[in-house]
């Protein structure tokens, strides 16, 4: 197999994966679930269980060799160069409550670099979709980060732990002090989407604290893709495994990052 059928593998498994998982979402929202809890607020449905199981069984049936790191399962560990990395249900709490804003999320690292990124809305009927070095897509289109260049123009997200700690109220803090310089922050509850949105252009930056790799992964290289900028919220190459994320147009992180620093 050459690099590019490879590469079209490694796509259509991930796509497929993402849309099969979708459809088994569809299908469990607005249905009586049993949930768990992971902290006080933190859910875990049999709905992320299902989807989870679906894409692993889907990714181990094409590349059996691979590792896989998914947010319910244990990891997969393997001495090959790709590893999998999967959000079955980002957007919990979300998804119980029939609000359309939760996705499926699909990473994958290549020598611990990201390769590939599927984020899949089922209820939005989204999905974007990136490949190294060759663009970013959503629904097939190509798309790229906004042209916004000050802050005072921009629209931002965020998120917020699920638990009142400390990290919450400093969040909260950098909340407090970037809305008024803004047109405004929104909170959707999914970091996959707030990175995809921001790629596409409908936000024109996002930040969060207390993220996971499976957070993030896809929906990083997505926007990198489509034109954009990562970086943790020092200033500092970005890593998915930071557990953190400054993700903008690339255009007004120089006014963002004093804020954080600070």
């Amino acid at each position: 197999m050459d690099d590019l059928q490879l590469q079209q593998k490694l796509s259509a498994t991930a796509l497929n994966a993402a849309l099969e998982a979708g459809q088994i979402l569809k299908q469990k929202v607005n249905t009586a679930l049993k949930i768990d809890y992971k902290g006080r607020v933190n859910l875990i449905t049999e709905a992320d269980r299902m989807s989870e199981n679906s894409i692993i069984e889907s990714i181990r049936h094409q590349f059996p060799e691979h590792q896989i790191l998914a947010e319910e399962s244990p990891l997969i560990e393997t001495s090959s160069d790709y590893k999998w990395i999967i959000d079955p249900l980002d957007g919990t709490t979300n998804f119980v409550h029939g609000f359309a804003f939760f996705s499926v999320s699909i990473g994958l690292e290549y020598q611990k670099e990201l390769l590939l990124g599927v984020v899949h809305a089922p209820l939005l009927g989204e999905t974007f979709t990136a490949m190294k070095n060759q663009g970013a897509f959503l629904n097939g289109q190509p798309i790229r980060v906004s042209r916004v260049r000050k802050l005072a123009d921009s629209l931002l997200a965020t998120g917020f732990p699920y638990e009142n700690n400390a990290t919450f109220q400093r969040n909260f803090e950098h909340f407090r002090r970037i809305y008024p310089l803004t047109q405004g922050v929104r909170r959707v509850g999914s970091a996959a989407i707030d990175l995809c949105y921001t790629a596409c252009g409908r936000f024109d930056g996002f930040w969060e604290l207390d993220l996971n790799a499976w957070d993030v992964a896809a929906g990083a290289l997505i926007l990198q893709e489509a034109g954009g900028k990562t970086v943790n919220m020092d200033g500092s190459a970005f890593s998915i495994y930071a557990r953190q994320i400054l993700a903008t147009n690339g255009l007004i992180e120089a006014e963002l990052l004093p804020i954080f620093k600070e």
